[in-house]
């Protein structure tokens, strides 16, 4: 069931058995991540995004002051990369927390992160706040295609303009 598998996120924190706070931690992930409707369902039964995010809930109920996350909108529609991405940044501005993702959507990035670190054949070349890094220079440097980069809303937004620049 999705609640049992978010309450292994606190397999650090229990006993031999789960406290009414463990699974007050468990139903809060569950909550926060739009998880309700699913907490009785068999994860194995879940869609892809489901699950990526019954894995985030699982992360979030172990409340650590680092969150490490591997790409955390992978299989997720777009409603559900937003929805779960502001729920990370409120956990985070909440618990005082770090959080340190790995994430290909650079506007996406963009909208979420405070600071971004840009790799290119697994060195760093940019680093800072996303509209001082995400310049068509350096995203040019690092995806080798050619694209512009918009301000909407304050936020910069890349878009290609060729498939590939040499």
């Amino acid at each position: 069931m999705v609640a049992d598998a978010v309450l292994l996120g606190r397999t650090p924190h229990m006993g031999l058995r789960p406290s009414r706070q463990d699974w007050e931690r468990v139903n809060e992930a569950i909550s926060v991540l739009g998880l309700d409707a699913l907490a009785h369902r068999i994860v194995g039964e879940l869609s892809g995004g489901q699950a990526q995010r019954v894995l985030l809930a699982r992360a979030v109920a172990q409340e650590t002051p680092v969150l490490m996350l591997d790409e955390p909108t992978a299989a997720l529609d777009l409603r559900h990369q937003l929805d779960t991405l502001a729920a990370v940044r409120a956990i985070a501005a909440e618990r005082a927390a770090v959080v340190v993702a790995a994430l290909h959507d650079l506007n996406l990035a963009a909208r979420f992160c405070d600071e971004l670190i840009v790799l290119h054949d697994g060195k760093v070349i940019a680093s800072g706040r996303p509209a001082d890094v995400l310049t068509p220079e350096v995203v040019s440097r690092a995806y080798r295609v050619e694209v512009a980069v918009d301000c909407v809303d304050g936020v910069p937004t890349v878009r290609p303009v060729s498939p590939h620049a040499d």
